[in-house]
């Protein structure tokens, strides 16, 4: 009769405890589900990562940097799949030329930046660095015009053929810095004030462009811009590098911080909806 009693309340006791793990069981949280984005970086220098070392030997002179924000966006969400076919020195005919076979109908998430080579960004830099103040203007005031004559034509297209070969992506299409805090130049080494005005202006004139295209073709424009006050040149915690004597390719682009404090979190903001 004990034995009986003592074998009631064992399998009793196993029930009500088998019974106490079943809601744990039930109720634990599914493994998380695999990413289905598919994501392909298009554009210049700004988009490869150009000023933000640690560069992929494999790029050659494209000089991709494990530090671009595309490649910190892809480390941080990991998508299904992820490839940067963003090249130094590309303008919007050459992202269309050599970078959209990377795109297919598989394609769900495409990034760009893409249109400051187009009216000479780097020629423009150049004489505002090695040259007087007049010639600086000058060579901003040209660039202006032509980009404000010319771009929206090459944008248009380079959009429109980027949403022909990845029809089920979002594009967002990411601007350009203005390079220097204007509230600290006066006591700030190297161009005049005017130089320094007049190349944030062409860097507005041109995330004006880029923004009205996206809008245009239904796309997202990422404004870096916001992101960067505070962090400019003339600012004691720039995010942009400055002029590089030693490595002149290097000047007047985002750093290490500025892809990773500015450029990435803005994307990936733009990238969320």
């Amino acid at each position: 009769m004990l034995r009986g009693i003592a074998r009631h309340r064992l399998v009793a006791g196993t029930v009500v405890i088998v019974a106490a793990a079943l809601p744990v069981v039930a109720f634990a949280a599914p493994a998380a589900a695999q990413s289905s984005v598919r994501y392909v970086a298009l554009g210049d220098s700004y988009a490869s990562g150009v000023g933000a070392g640690d560069y992929y030997s494999a790029s050659g002179s494209c000089d991709q940097s494990a530090n671009a924000y595309s490649a910190l966006w892809a480390a941080a969400n990991e998508p299904a799949s992820y490839v940067s076919e963003a090249c130094s020195g590309a303008t919007t005919s050459s992202v269309i030329s050599s970078q959209l076979s990377a795109l297919s109908s598989s394609t769900t998430l495409v990034s760009v930046t893409a249109g400051g080579n187009d009216v000479g960004f780097s020629s423009v830099m150049e004489k505002c660095v090695l040259l007087p103040t007049s010639f600086c203007v000058s060579a901003v005031d040209s660039a202006e015009a032509e980009a404000e004559a010319d771009l929206p034509g090459d944008l248009n297209t380079m959009l429109s053929d980027i949403a022909a070969d990845a029809p089920n992506a979002m594009v967002v299409v990411v601007g350009y810095p203005e390079f220097y805090d204007l509230a600290n130049s006066s006591g700030c080494i190297g161009l005049s004030t005017t130089d320094r005005t007049d190349l944030n202006q062409g860097a507005a004139v041109l995330d004006s462009l880029l923004q009205a295209a996206a809008q245009q073709h239904g796309d997202v424009f990422a404004d870096v811009r916001p992101a960067f006050a505070g962090h400019q040149i003339c600012d004691s915690d720039s995010y942009m590098n400055s002029v590089d004597w030693t490595d002149l390719g290097d000047s007047y682009h985002p750093n290490t911080a500025g892809q990773a404090d500015a450029y990435e979190p803005t994307f990936s903001a733009a990238a969320a909806g």
